[in-house]
């Protein structure tokens, strides 16, 4: 599997958004209703980051055809950053919930 830079929280909610075809508002509006208003993407945020993510290939533009609302959806290789970037995730979690068991943290 190919090594990739870990994401930041703002990539990650995104990147998981758009494992299904989403357009921004759609995207910004599941991360904020699915976290319960504790993350919130504004939109330059989350244009700023389409746009790196576009340039990366982790994700496409796949509907053009309402110039209003662009639809992204991740890529293969979007894809496998994400769930590179889960399992970096899992192990931090793992890690920290062995330790509140055991008391050392």
């Amino acid at each position: 599997m190919e090594s990739f830079e870990p994401l930041t929280d703002s990539v990650f909610y995104i990147m998981a958004s758009l494992s299904e075809p989403r357009h921004g508002y759609a995207v910004m509006s599941l991360v904020e209703e699915t976290t319960k208003g504790s993350f919130v993407i504004g939109p330059a945020s989350l244009y700023t980051i389409i746009k790196k993510l576009l340039k990366e290939q982790f994700i496409v533009l796949q509907d053009e055809s309402d110039s209003r609302r662009k639809v992204y959806v991740l890529t293969e290789i979007g894809r496998q950053a994400l769930k590179a970037d889960i399992a970096r995730r899992k192990v931090m979690i793992e890690m920290a919930e062995k330790g509140l068991e055991r008391g050392s943290i």
